[in-house]
């Protein structure tokens, strides 16, 4: 890899050198670094772009980086990457994609991403979208993740986009069985005349299920956010929707937080709160010798943190 792709690498993945354990490097469509180990098997799909990722049952304390880098200008690249996590295994899953685009043609990625997770298995998944270059070219990345938790299993999702892409069309379901668990942290931050739309559903099928979305956005610039958050209950379960913006210039952010409940024991919430910076805030940083434009980057950096 060249200077900017491992500059890249480090942005999406805190990446500074070859990670130990199991990884898969995508750099401008292309397979460009791959390790597997005794209990974690990665093969390349035979019948479209895109990696099958196998963790063996009761796996523990492996972790697996998948990272898709683009320096190319003009490259559209599409993956499907699926994963099967066997039962009672504990992992952390490194993802994330990055574009560098230096050219005027629009450069875009877009990963499907299917988790079948076994019985009483934990998953943490870390995925972070990130853009630069001087180019006049968009930089496009359309996500799309599908979680499928067996029976006490869990997933906890990070999600970050905080600089740099033009557009993007976030999709993500997930359904949870009895006792299962998932809880996603989402942070987005968007400026000039970018456009973010987040979805999310998800479905509480089993007994004892739960579910929590956080949700926390920045508006900037003219950019354009809509969150379109809903959570399911099909059982006795319990569920918790979370959506907390800062608008700022001349942004627009919608939020349209849902809940459902199918079923008279299902326990659901959801929150919404749009706002700007309070002006008391800036006021105290301001006292501790910070410029006005300081203030509200430590502000903005505490609340996406």
């Amino acid at each position: 890899m060249d200077k900017t792709e491992l500059k890249i690498l480090k942005a999406i993945a805190d990446l500074e050198k070859t990670p130990q354990g199991a990884y898969n490097f995508r750099v401008n469509g292309q397979l460009d670094g791959r390790n597997t180990t005794a209990n974690i098997d990665i093969a390349s799909k035979e019948d479209k772009p895109g990696i099958d990722i196998t963790v063996k049952p009761g796996t523990k304390g492996e972790s697996i980086h998948i990272p898709v880098v683009l320096t190319q200008s003009g490259l559209t690249d599409l993956v499907y990457n699926d994963f099967y996590i066997g039962e009672g295994a504990d992992v952390d899953i490194v993802a994330g994609c990055g574009i560098h685009n230096a050219g005027c043609e629009t450069s875009q990625h877009d990963g499907i991403h299917v988790f079948h997770i076994g019985k009483n298995a934990k998953v943490r998944y870390v995925e972070r979208h990130y853009g630069e270059g001087d180019g006049t070219g968009e930089r496009i990345l359309n996500p799309r993740t599908e979680v499928y938790l067996e029976e006490g299993a869990s997933i906890t999702m990070e999600m970050t986009q905080i600089k740099g892409v033009d557009s993007t069309v976030r999709d993500t379901v997930v359904e949870v069985e009895a006792g299962g668990e998932c809880v996603i942290n989402e942070k987005l931050m968007t400026d000039g005349k970018q456009v973010a739309e987040s979805n999310m559903e998800i479905i509480l099928k089993g007994p004892g299920a739960t579910g929590r979305v956080i949700s926390r956005s920045v508006g900037r610039g003219e950019s354009v956010q809509v969150f379109r958050p809903c959570m399911t209950g099909k059982s006795d379960c319990f569920g918790h929707v979370q959506c907390d913006s800062i608008l700022m210039d001349k942004a627009k952010i919608k939020s349209i937080p849902a809940i459902d409940a199918q079923d008279v024991d299902a326990q659901l919430i959801h929150e919404a709160a749009i706002g700007r910076i309070a002006g008391d805030q800036i006021l105290k940083l301001l006292t501790l010798g910070l410029t006005e434009e300081e203030a509200e980057e430590k502000i903005l950096e505490g609340f996406l943190n």
